[in-house]
């Protein structure tokens, strides 16, 4: 009777690891009683007052968010004179002197557009090999946001890294007293360039409903790239993604 008893017992056990074993994790974004808060997203200035204002004046100083942890940004100088990048509170800020990109890595400028957020911790996902051009990217991003819990009808910041196949840029570097604002001439006007096979670290915001305000009118991203190695930051204008590149999300909060 007591070896039936430690067979039954024995084989209750068994059951109970096999069905711990075979239980589907299910992640935390997903689960419907928990509320969670998504960073928010700034900006100031507005790309349609460039284009069809030509208003380029300076709307905000980056001195304002000088001490300011764990920021990122991206934006124009004013007076469309470069291009704003700063990543974990660490300026790279690109300007065309003499023909050439020139990064300054201070808060001595000032924007006539910018979109920044205050991203504490970030989560990495792996971008699909078959994820190549920006228009797969954009809707790749938008569906993995969905499934980590985000809300995409709110404006998102993300990250990509790794090496690229390529990504063409170009610098701003704008005709003072030029009122004739168009995206061709914006991308023409300074420095372009592309990096091929290279790594990169590339910034960007999403939204569906700021389309001429921080993103163009055809498309829901607006991407900044940098190449440390090189020493080159700027706007991108196209891109190829390579293998194994990553895609940063920020955190989200619990309520």
């Amino acid at each position: 009777m007591i070896e039936i008893s430690r067979k039954i017992y024995c084989i209750s056990i068994l059951f109970l690891f096999l069905s711990c074993d075979n239980e589907v994790y299910q992640p935390e974004h997903n689960q419907t009683n928990t509320s969670f808060i998504q960073v928010e997203v700034k900006h100031k200035g507005a790309l349609k007052n460039m284009m069809h204002k030509g208003d380029i004046s300076s709307k905000v100083s980056l001195q304002e968010f000088a001490n300011v942890k764990n920021f990122y940004a991206i934006g124009a100088c004013e007076n469309l004179k470069g291009e704003i990048q700063i990543i974990d509170s660490k300026p790279f800020n690109s300007y065309v002197k003499n023909g050439k990109i020139e990064l300054d890595q201070t808060f001595e400028k000032n924007a006539t557009l910018l979109v920044y957020a205050e991203v504490p911790e970030w989560i990495e996902t792996a971008i699909p090999e078959d994820v190549v051009t920006y228009q797969d990217f954009a809707k790749f991003l938008e569906q993995k946001a969905k499934e980590f819990g985000y809300n995409v009808e709110k404006p998102i910041p993300f990250q990509i890294k790794g090496n690229a196949q390529k990504v063409n840029w170009h610098v701003i570097d704008w005709v003072d007293g030029d009122t004739e604002h168009s995206h061709e001439k914006h991308i023409n006007s300074g420095v372009n360039g592309s990096f091929e096979n290279e790594y990169v670290l590339l910034l960007g915001f999403f939204s569906k409903h700021h389309q001429t305000i921080f993103t163009h009118h055809s498309n829901f991203t607006h991407i900044h790239v940098l190449n440390i190695e090189k020493q080159i930051a700027g706007h991108v204008d196209d891109m190829l993604l390579g293998d194994q590149m990553v895609l940063l999300l920020p955190l989200l909060n619990t309520q």
